[in-house]
């Protein structure tokens, strides 16, 4: 597995924890999954946290969707 394959597998948890009804797509962004403003902020925390990452969450502001997230923060991570 991965360092991608992990990180991808910390936002996926996260999300279905935040919105349990989502059918997660690595082409959709937050919001086609459901989520608001304050699930987006619950999942990069939590996400961050997981992660053991610190960072502005206006870093993710023009992240386009689930998969470019994943990338994001697995080059983060690594």
């Amino acid at each position: 597995m991965t360092m991608r394959d992990d990180v991808e597998q910390v936002v996926h948890q996260q999300i279905a924890e935040i919105l349990p009804s989502a059918r997660i797509s690595g082409h959709l962004h937050l919001k086609d999954l459901g989520a608001d403003s304050v699930d987006r902020v619950e999942i990069l925390l939590g996400v961050l946290d997981r992660l053991g990452l610190r960072a502005p969450l206006s870093d993710f502001r023009d992240v386009p969707n689930v998969d470019a997230l994943v990338d994001v923060l697995a080059e983060r991570v690594s």
